[in-house]
């Protein structure tokens, strides 16, 4: 069905139309010129009324009202329209620009649902549906599953646009094909997810593990206090780490310090009794969180298994130490598992991931930060970089992309981008998605609830996608504060009433 013609000047890479009807961002349509169909998406879309173009007060655009309707050129529809390639060759995995662009004149088309199922609904391992083309409900829109775990992914938006939906979606997806998935949890958003193989572990720190900095940061001496610091250096020893009664000992080496006689410990007296306060308070707030007898935590990772790690009851400090071990860790067993399958080491010895592991980072920001380094940062990168040679891939997930590192964000091959209103944030996605036209970036603001736009390796084409609901995600939701106001004053006066009967009860009793 032809609903309208290339206008103006057009390019190999974009044309300008005019349309029969309304047409929507994100939709396709395909451009019918002579060398071959080629496939668009509307980037950009508007409505003109010559009855309404000098309309300067009330009356005169009531009066507007009239002509308009009796005037069936009065309306303009405009698109302008991203050209993608021949469609034939987009079937088939092929994106081939024309050189030529289409001439002025050249009609557009509406495609058919078979048209687009070949790009957007591919029947190909690895593949899985993640939701509808958002323009286009009919066709199914899916996703690569490899591609994610070679090429990483991002998934940025505001709070409350469906960040921990997608995040749900993918593991219940990965779940079924006995894949493995480590989520990050930072705000026990993922605890409660109903779906089959899933693992939930309590991340706990094992002191005995971590080097005298990872301890510093643990323990939250502060990063100015470099007396602090260098006396914890002197006492975490071997023979701490190694001792069954870690904490006492670790105690009795800061004690030596403090009450030494050693004139090149007399400057580190106050201030080894200031560790020694702070790890006996470390020990009453952490207790439960540093457990020297806990072994290795990577053991509590389950292969084939979604595997939660709730790090919300972590300090922000011991959080990110915490990720940074664990990634440390895991990049380490699957880059000797790789080479071992390979041929590469002589190394011998079982692994624990035998097979490609997906690694989710909740709150990217926070353990990503563009402004300063740490350890997280550190490890995050370093699997940006090489974690596709080893079957590892990265999800980092932040509703604030400007304050994510972009040499780590730039090496996400793929990414979900939902609604965005802050324009440094959307900045920031134009710097990491060099792929992703203005003209898209500038409808983030107004997606609704589940809408994304799909770019990067994971889809065969860019694309706006209404994102389908786990019904397996119990939490993650907005609260409703006045229905939980109603329930407290109900509990209040229930609580009153059962009161005031004891009391008549009693009284009745003398």
């Amino acid at each position: 069905m032809n609903i309208g013609y290339v206008i103006g000047e057009s390019k190999p890479t974009f044309v300008t139309a005019l349309a029969s009807r309304p047409v929507s961002v994100g939709e396709y349509v395909i451009i019918d010129s002579d060398e071959g169909r080629i496939l668009g998406l509307v980037e950009k879309s508007s409505v003109s009324s010559a009855a309404f173009a000098d309309v300067r007060n009330f009356d005169e655009a009531a009066e507007s009202i009239e002509i308009a309707e009796m005037n069936r050129r009065d309306k303009t529809y405009t698109a302008h329209i991203g050209i993608l390639g021949f469609l034939d060759k987009l079937q088939r995995g092929q994106s081939i620009i024309p050189a030529v662009p289409p001439i002025p004149g050249t009609s557009i088309i509406q495609p058919t649902k078979q048209d687009l199922e070949t790009i957007f609904s591919p029947s190909k391992e690895g593949w899985i549906k993640i939701g509808n083309l958002l323009r286009n409900q009919t066709i199914d829109a899916c996703v690569n599953l490899d591609k994610i775990v070679s090429r990483h992914l991002g998934i940025l938006a505001m709070t409350g646009m469906g960040k921990s939906n997608l995040v749900s979606l993918l593991t219940k997806e990965i779940a079924k094909i006995k894949g493995t998935v480590v989520i990050f949890d930072y705000h026990n958003d993922y605890t409660s997810l109903n779906i089959p193989k899933i693992n939930v572990v309590d991340a706990k720190i094992n002191p005995r593990l971590l080097d005298h900095e990872q301890l510093s940061e643990v323990l939250e001496i502060r990063d100015s206090a470099n007396v602090q610091q260098r006396v914890l250096r002197m006492a975490f020893t071997n023979k701490v780490k190694e001792s069954k009664e870690f904490w006492t000992k670790l105690e009795e080496e800061v004690e030596f310090i403090a009450n030494s006689e050693d004139k090149k410990f007399k400057e580190y007296r106050n201030s080894a009794y200031r560790v020694q306060d702070i790890i006996d308070e470390a020990q009453r707030r952490f207790g439960e969180i540093l457990d020297p007898d806990m072994g290795d935590p990577i053991s509590f990772i389950k292969e084939g298994r979604a595997n939660i790690l709730n790090i919300s009851e972590l300090s922000e400090k011991q959080a990110n130490v915490a990720l940074a071990f664990y990634l440390q860790q895991i990049l380490k067993d699957r880059k000797d598992a790789s080479l071992a399958r390979h041929g590469k080491s002589k190394k011998l010895g079982t692994y624990r991931f035998n097979s490609p592991i997906f690694v989710i980072i909740e709150e990217a920001h926070v353990f990503i930060p563009k402004e300063h380094d740490t350890g997280a940062k550190y490890w995050a990168a370093k699997i940006a970089r090489e974690g596709r040679k080893f079957g590892m891939g990265l999800g980092i997930v932040s509703q604030r992309p400007r304050s994510v590192d972009l040499n780590v964000l730039s090496q996400m091959g793929s990414f979900a981008i939902m609604k965005i209103i802050q324009e440094d944030d959307q900045h920031q996605i134009a710097s990491a998605t060099e792929s992703t036209s203005r003209e898209l970036i500038s409808q983030l603001t107004s997606l609704n609830v589940g809408d994304s736009i799909m770019v990067g390796q994971w889809v065969n084409l860019p694309s706006l996608v209404h994102i389908e609901e786990v019904k397996e995600k119990i939490m993650g939701g907005d609260q409703s504060a006045v229905s939980e106001w109603a329930k407290a004053e109900k509990m209040s006066e229930i609580a009153v009433e059962s009161t005031q009967q004891l009391v008549q009860k009693d009284l009745l009793l003398d």
